[in-house]
């Protein structure tokens, strides 16, 4: 939680105190104050007193400084969750109302400007633009060629856009999966719920690329494992386990070759398999070492590994994913990151196939963070499972003083179940615009 200390000491004057003339009521002395803030609501003025890590494994030049330019608190907000500040009451007080406020927030969905159906042409243009960028990329690195990974910030910044639109038209199209293309599209989708997760937990528009790109290139050092153990289709032996999980340092090196990517880009690809009770790798990292951003991607990454098919095995339902995650809080996961996931993604994500208590069958629009089990759904199906115009229920709000009886989803299909297909929903969005669904 955070908190407010005062400091027992007057703010900093220059020189001798200030003369009060007869008569006069003397100057009111500025109080300062100490409180703990998440990072993400840092204000140019304010002083950093302390870190929630040693100052050591955060790169800043000082331990103790004044914040005067955003560049300092955009490496305070990659690196940590919250710090000690020292400030003016006036000035803090705005600050901590804005810290209550984005804690209620949190149990809201995130705003949208367009409605699915109108972003989800430009999302399938980004996605496509994306998915070809991350192939060229594979044939680059295959090819033993120089990358130029600066393009990533363009086709990052479109997936940006659209998630800050409408989140919900990206997590459709991350519904669409090829088994035999993981690599390629497990780095695309973490990208996307990096960014929307990133949103979610307020973090400003200008960290959006940058764990964007984290999220992209996370695992790109896979694409130097050999196929015969990158996809093998049976559990790995001791020495290949070993091989595959040299895949963290060989894409750090691939990305700090790079000078112009951002430093925190190479440290997730790094330690986004570091643990938080100090048993990940490479490194053993203990928790205080593992970076903000690196906490963020480890719990997308392992969402989207879990639910997704592999050579080996199917992908498990969204349920057995959370459930994973949630045993994990604390020891693997960040535990209050691995909560706040949960409450964004729900436990029927966007463009999940689902029968309502009525036996009509719908696919769900958007989630409700504050109630996970009544999210924003599309009916296509009647029950008795015979197309219908599609229409739109917020089972959330439809249950909150309603006197009749409220559907709900009694459990999720799989894509295709009575003919309804997820991808032939989205070409129908594409090619009728303007439809309602929002």
């Amino acid at each position: 939680m955070w908190f407010r200390r005062k400091s027992s000491k007057p703010a900093r004057t220059s020189g001798s105190s200030p003369r009060v003339l007869p008569g006069s009521a003397p100057t009111p002395v500025a109080t300062l104050q100490r409180v703990r803030l998440p990072v993400d609501l840092l204000k140019t003025g304010m002083r950093i007193v302390s870190l929630d890590r040693p100052w050591t494994q955060v790169p800043v030049l000082f331990q103790g400084f004044t914040l005067t330019d955003g560049a300092q608190a955009q490496i305070l907000r990659q690196y940590c969750e919250w710090v000690l500040v020292e400030d003016e009451e006036a000035r803090l007080d705005p600050v901590l109302d804005e810290a209550s406020l984005r804690m209620r927030r949190t149990a809201e969905p995130l705003p949208e400007t367009r409605t699915l159906a109108q972003e989800i042409p430009r999302a399938k243009e980004t996605w496509s633009r994306t998915q070809a960028f991350v192939e060229e990329v594979t044939r680059q690195i295959e090819s033993g060629n120089d990358l130029n990974l600066q393009s990533a910030r363009p086709v990052i910044r479109e997936c940006v856009e659209s998630v800050k639109a409408n989140a919900s038209a990206m997590f459709w199209m991350s519904r669409i999966k090829s088994r035999d293309a993981y690599t390629a599209e497990h780095c695309l989708r973490v990208a996307i719920f990096c960014v929307a997760f990133a949103r979610f937990l307020g973090l400003p528009d200008d960290d959006l690329e940058t764990v964007g790109m984290c999220g992209l290139l996370h695992d790109l050092g896979k694409l130097k494992v050999p196929d015969e153990i990158l996809n093998k289709p049976g559990a790995l032996t001791p020495d290949e386990y070993t091989v595959m999980r040299q895949h963290t340092t060989l894409g750090y090196e691939l990305l700090r070759a790079d000078p112009g990517l951002d430093p925190i880009i190479s440290d997730v690809t790094c330690h986004h398999h570091e643990r938080m009770d100090g048993r990940g790798y490479p490194q053993q990292l203990k928790e205080w070492q593992i970076s903000r951003f690196a906490r963020l991607v480890s719990i997308v990454d392992a969402f989207d590994a879990i639910t997704s098919d592999r050579c080996y095995r199917d992908g498990l339902p969204t349920s057995d994913a959370i459930r994973i995650l949630y045993r994990n809080r604390g020891q693997q996961f960040d535990a209050s990151m691995v909560e706040a996931f949960i409450r964004m993604v729900g436990v029927y994500p966007p463009g999940s196939l689902v029968e309502l208590s009525t036996g009509e069958v719908a696919i769900v629009v958007a989630t409700h963070p504050g109630r996970k089990l009544k999210p924003r759904v599309e009916i296509l199906l009647d029950a008795d499972k015979h197309p219908v115009e599609p229409r739109m229920i917020d089972l959330a709000a439809a249950s909150t003083g309603s006197s009749h009886a409220v559907p709900e989803i009694t459990h999720p299909l799989s894509d295709g179940a009575f003919g309804v297909s997820l991808h032939e929903r989205i070409q129908q969005l594409i090619a009728v615009p303007g439809h309602n669904a929002s």
